[in-house]
Parts: structure tokens; sequence; C-alpha cells
């Protein structure tokens, strides 16, 4: 048993008030393997990944985080959604309103969705299987969450065996696939070695033996974070250090009203199509999205002075947490008409903020949240005010990019087409947009709510366009 990150017990327990959960879509061929052979399937790739063999236990009163503990496969971690057959609209349409739903990560935190023989999809004339891979965000982060699904997906050793009907499927031969990296041993949420007693003792009574030592050691750690905030103002001043994002304005992509329904698009392009010598695919992006984000609100009759979103950046260091990134605020630079000049600002601005956001003197505050007592911690995001959009924003959306490998991984046997992935939307985030790339396709997807976005087709079809035009401004 392993105690929970305090960043990964956050996840949890805003779960229990907004939906947060982390969405992949994989789109394969379809293939003729029954349906009880692709659960068999999945099931004996479940026994070679660590990640997938685990569930929450929640400690009574909070008063020690949570753990996570050995759980098995359930069958109602895989769910073949019917009618078979379905267009790819009304598939976007489905998968829209699965957005809005959790996974109870104390009964298993992980599920899959499969929808087969789904017709019109793109980069296919023929029908292809749909799996949406949903993860609680306790468990995994963008990134996390990739390395789970590629471990899941792996190319098998062998091909897959068919079954006669009624004869079940034996893949326990198989040999272990590479599972997301997970730490083996017991931990206390200060990240030492608990060992027996973690496993035997009551946990409760460890919190409450631990909380007078976590307020102290939470003290220590406040007073060097304040030392490693007053040291970092000094090297920004002297410019060793870039400043600090002055934030953005909300506008109309940021409302006040809690989000009842979802809409999913889906713009899947070849790489050829999206590359732009010197810039990467995730600026690319960035620009495609910053004009088509001013063109839509511009359609709309609201012309905002300036627009960025909030870009997760996985840490390159090792961590205890199965979050392990932060958060970056790019200015989108809407008020450069020239696209080139646009695409070099947000280039720019990426780079700095990533410097910033890497300088080891910000970690002094992450190592306070390390050790807040539980009960302190659990509190705090139960009164957290998630009905009111703050005055500033870190961005008016939020862009997601991960590159989830070569298309080496299969279904049962059949190939993988391309991927997607939908970041959650929330009290500010009312629009969001995944970047999502797989051997040589890259995938922009949006996720939006109809109150925002009341034309999910016309943004899509502004993107697309938007995208175009930044890659012929620079060729």
């Amino acid at each position: 048993m392993t105690s929970m990150a305090a960043r990964d017990a956050t996840m949890f327990w805003l779960s229990r008030r907004t939906a947060n959960d982390v969405f992949l879509l994989y789109c394969f061929a379809e293939t003729d393997t029954a349906a009880d052979e692709l659960r068999a399937f999945v099931t004996a790739r479940v026994e070679h990944i660590p990640d997938l063999r685990i569930r929450l236990q929640r400690i009574p009163g909070d008063l020690a985080y949570p753990r996570w503990v050995p759980a098995e496969f359930t069958s109602q971690q895989i769910v073949h959604h019917q009618p078979d057959g379905l267009s790819w609209p009304l598939l976007l349409t489905r998968m829209g309103e699965l957005l809005g739903t959790g996974v109870d990560a104390t009964e298993f935190p992980w599920r899959i969705h499969v929808f087969r023989r789904v017709r019109d999809a793109p980069q296919s004339t023929e029908p292809v299987v749909v799996v949406l891979l949903q993860l609680s965000h306790a468990l995994a982060d963008g990134t996390r969450a990739a390395a789970i699904a590629r471990a899941l997906f792996a190319p098998a050793a062998d091909p897959v065996v068919h079954t006669h009907p009624g004869v079940s499927v034996d893949n326990s031969a198989k040999p272990p696939v590479g599972p997301a990296k997970t730490r083996a041993q017991p931990v206390d949420t200060c990240g030492q070695t608990c060992g027996w007693i973690a496993n035997h003792a009551n946990p409760r009574w460890l919190g409450v033996l631990r909380f007078p030592r976590q307020v102290v050691t939470t003290a220590w750690r406040g007073r060097a974070a304040y030392l490693a905030q007053r040291k970092l103002a000094e090297l920004t001043a002297t410019g060793e250090v870039p400043p600090p994002t002055t934030g953005f304005a909300p506008c109309a992509l940021n409302p006040t009203s809690p989000v009842v329904d979802r809409d999913v698009r889906m713009l899947v392009i070849d790489a050829d199509d999206f590359r732009i010598p010197g810039k990467t695919v995730t600026v690319v992006a960035l620009t495609a999205i910053s004009r088509a984000l001013s063109d839509y609100l511009a359609e709309n009759g609201e012309r905002p002075a300036r627009l960025g979103t909030a870009l997760p950046m996985a840490l390159p260091t090792q961590s205890t947490s199965r979050n392990n990134y932060r958060g970056l605020s790019i200015d989108l630079h809407i008020d450069e008409p020239d696209l080139r000049l646009r695409a070099e600002l947000i280039a720019d601005d990426l780079t700095t903020r990533r410097e910033r956001a890497l300088n080891p003197l910000l970690s002094a505050q992450d190592r306070v949240g390390e050790t807040v007592p539980s009960v302190l911690a659990a509190r705090d995001v139960q009164h957290a005010d998630l009905d009111n959009v703050p005055a500033i924003l870190d961005g008016n959306t939020v862009v997601s990019s991960v590159y989830r490998g070569p298309t080496d991984l299969t279904l049962a046997g059949a190939p993988v087409l391309f991927t997607g992935g939908f970041p959650a939307l929330g009290t500010v985030m009312h629009l969001t947009h995944g970047i999502h790339g797989i051997g040589e396709t890259i995938t922009l997807s949006v996720h939006s709510d109809p109150k925002v976005v009341p034309d999910p087709d016309r943004y899509l079809q502004l993107l697309a366009h938007a995208l175009k035009t930044v890659v012929a401004a620079h060729r």
C-alpha cells in the first residue's frame, strides 16, 4: 500500500466537486475480434500494468492522505457502447456526454469505453473501433496517462488468437508490456518509507501521530518558501530570471455560469500539413488557436485586447506525485496581425515561461504543499471557491499538448489510426483544446460548453482555416 502524494489527493478531492477525469481517445481500424475476445485482451494486458491494478482507499475523517491499495480488474471497467455502427458526428455527441462523468477511484480509478464499427471517421474509409480511456486525475496526468495507454495497447509479440464462440482467449503467455513507473514502497506524506508500519498500523492513528510533525515541517518549509520567493524576486528584478506573467482578464470564454453540457470536435491532420521549419507543433497549434479564437469571438461581437492560454508542462524531475507538471501562462499575442511575428512571440513566451517554471526556487513552494496535514488540505479543497471567476486568469482557455509516440499501438491486432484528448471544463475554462500526436498524425481536439461555443462546427472550421493560414504564412 502506498500513501498518495498531496497533489494527487487534491485531484481526488476535487473530483468530488467537479468533473476532472482524464480522457484519451484512440481510434483503431475495425477488427473481426469479438467483444468477449477484446475484453480478454484488455484483461490480460491489465495484469502486467501496475497502474491499472490499484484503487484508492480513503482514510476516515481525512486524518491521513488516501492510500493506493491493490485491486482486481472488474467487468464494469470495460463498457461496450450500443448500438454498433454509430456515425462519427453521433459518436462525438456520445463522447460529449461521457466527458461530464467521473469514475469513483475508491471503486476503480479507470474505465474503458468501446465503440464498434463507427462510420465516417477521419483517416479511414472503413468502419473503425474507437476506444475512450477514462482515468481518475488522481491516478495520472496527461503524460502518465499516455504511458499507461501505450502499455495497454503496445504491439503484441504474437498475433491475436481468435476463438470459437463461447471459448475464452488465453493471453497469459504474452510478455509484460512496459508499464508506467510506479513507486513500489509505501511512503508517508513526506515521501519517507514507512515499511511494515504503513502496512499494518491503523492509518487514522498514524495520521494523528504525524500531525504535529507535519505542522512543524510545513511551517519550516513555509519559511524556506518565503526566502526562495524573495530570492526569486531579486533575480527577476536584475533580469536573471524572466518575470512572471501578468495574467489575462476574463472574456466571453470564461462565464460564471456552471458547465452543464459539453461538445466535442476533432481536427485530424497529417503531420506534413502541420510542420513549419524552426517551430514546434505546440507553437504552430497555439498560433492557429489564437487566430481562430479571436475570429470566433469577433463574429460573436467581442474583441478582447488580449487572450492567453494555460498550458500544462511536464516536469523533467522525478516525483512521488502522479501529477508531475506545472502550468504555464502563455500570451497568444492576438494584437500582432503578422502571423509569422505572432508565432515568434508565442515561441519566445513559451521559452521564457518554461525557463521560469523550471527555476529550482519554485520547488520550495511545492515542498510546502507536500507536508500540509491531510485534514487541512481536504478542508481547503472542500471550501475552495469554484463558483466565481477570478479577476485575473492564467489563461482564457487551456491547451494540453502531448506526443503519444509511434503508431505501433494495436487493439487485438488492429492498428491505431489517430489519438486525441480533452482537457476538462470547469468554473473558469469553458473551452479547452488538446494537441495530440501519434506517428505522423496530429489531432486538434476541442472540448467546449455550448453556452460559450454555441456553434462548435463553425469554430472547428475557423480553426482549420487558421492552421492553413499560419502554415502558408511561413512558406
